[in-house]
């Protein structure tokens, strides 16, 4: 069985390859309401934390800028650029959250990859670029623990259980894990079986450096998050409809 941290790492190399332009949404990114944006950012933290983060909405022209100055040492965005899928979509959407130390790598590298785009990068140049910011040591792993919250009710971006681009409610926690391998913690993820997606698991996103232990919420916990934002989801969807979740879910 393949674990999880390689078949990401694989899938994000080979998105590109495997559906035609008309199909990965090449056209340009298109800015959302300032609004409706710093809701959907902070929805990737809990209820608790996003009075006082610190929030950034995306100019597709130039990049991030913030718009709020929080003092909690949370900072959020919603992503539209992974870096990792060697790929410039249009409809990719994923809110995130990170804390001091986070921001200060992590999300910083995630607001690069915006401006980098911003100003023509094309997917394979803006992701060699990235990867030797990385190497070089322009980009550091936190010294200490951390963690990424991402508990907003949707989602659009790669998930199980193929690995494609899917919009989806799949709360969950990203605590900071660089080099480390499900292996090493004795995870045995099985995309096809969700109930084991259900337990700790490692998702390395592109390098060894953004490696992290996955801990995904409760059935009664996701339920919650997705009751408690119902309105923050009719205006996504209405704002653009691959925002709508599917009458199932996804995930």
């Amino acid at each position: 069985m393949k674990t999880l941290f390689l078949a990401l790492f694989a899938a994000f190399a080979c998105l590109s390859a495997k559906a035609p332009a008309a199909e990965r949404g090449a056209a340009p990114l298109r800015p959302m309401p300032e609004a409706l944006e710093i809701r959907f950012a902070l929805s990737a933290a809990p209820p608790a934390l996003r009075g006082d983060a610190t929030v950034y909405v995306l100019d597709p022209a130039s990049g991030y800028r913030r718009v709020r100055e929080g003092h909690d040492g949370i900072a959020c965005l919603v992503e539209r650029t992974p870096w990792e899928m060697r790929e410039l979509r249009n409809d990719v959407y994923i809110p995130l959250c990170y804390d001091a130390a986070g921001d200060r790598s992590y999300l910083q590298a995630k607001r690069d990859t915006a401006a980098l785009r911003a100003q023509g990068l094309d997917a394979s140049a803006l992701a060699a670029e990235m990867e030797k910011r990385w190497a070089d040591g322009s980009y550091r792993v936190p010294a200490g623990a951390g963690v990424s919250y991402m508990v907003a009710p949707v989602m659009r971006a790669v998930g199980p259980p193929d690995l494609q681009v899917h919009t989806m409610t799949m709360p969950h926690l990203m605590f900071y894990a660089p080099g480390v391998t499900d292996a090493d913690i004795g995870a045995k993820p099985d995309l096809a079986d969700k109930a084991s997606l259900a337990w700790p698991f490692i998702a390395r996103q592109g390098n060894d450096a953004q490696s992290y232990i996955i801990q995904m919420v409760g059935t009664a916990e996701k339920a919650a998050i997705v009751a408690g934002q119902r309105d923050l989801l009719r205006e996504l969807c209405a704002y653009d409809k691959v925002l709508c979740l599917p009458s199932a879910g996804h995930y």
